[in-house]
């Protein structure tokens, strides 16, 4: 057994007793430190991008610095397990995301009555006919209907509206008026016609 196990031993001590052997077994142990420091630091800057908490970078450095060189691996899979989902940057890139497609719906007008899809240049609502905007007589832009004047020129939907009925009242009074007069002229020729038939009958 000793003349078998001899060789095999002065083999490997002198394998080991090899410089370059030394060199690289030296190099092997500085990268293996260098990766378990590095893994720390990347684990540091990991957590730091996903979460505001200023201690937690810290405790998962320590993780993978408290399982040593040799085990350092397995301090990596628990990290990875419980590390946040998502970054900070992602979770920001959501948030706008979401507050976009939140501004695009509201963007889209709705009905106040039937609570239906409407542009923002409708008068009225093709649903239930309820009047969406009116337009302004001075500036012909539309306007709310709860408005009491016009927002771009400043005109008074009150006094448009009196003037208006005023309009309308005289054009009435001016169609009655009218109506009077070819009453009155129409009684005149008739009353005439009727004296010269008169005329005519007693010659």
């Amino acid at each position: 057994m000793e003349a078998i196990l001899g060789p095999i031993g002065e083999f490997w001590e002198g394998f080991l007793s090899n410089p370059i052997v030394q060199l690289a077994s030296q190099l092997i142990v500085i990268y293996v430190v260098l990766l378990w420091l590095g893994t720390a630091y990347w684990a540091f800057r990991d957590m730091q991008a996903r979460t505001e908490n200023p201690i937690l970078p810290y405790f998962a450095a320590a993780l993978i610095i408290f399982f040593t060189p040799l085990l350092f691996l397995f301090a990596v899979v628990l990290f990875l397990i419980v590390r946040p989902r998502e970054t900070l940057a992602e979770v920001y890139e959501r948030s706008l995301a979401e507050e976009s497609l939140l501004a695009e719906v509201e963007k889209n007008e709705l009905c106040p009555v039937c609570r239906d899809r409407v542009d923002s240049d409708w008068l009225v609502c093709p649903n239930c006919r309820t009047r969406l905007h009116r337009v302004c007589p001075s500036c012909n832009r539309l306007a709310e209907p709860t408005w009491s004047l016009c927002a771009f020129c400043g005109t008074d939907f009150g006094r448009e509206s009196s003037k208006a009925a005023r309009q309308s009242g005289r054009s009435a009074a001016a169609v009655e008026s009218a109506e009077a007069a070819d009453n009155v002229t129409s009684g005149a020729d008739a009353t005439a016609e009727h004296a010269r038939l008169r005329g005519a009958t007693n010659t």
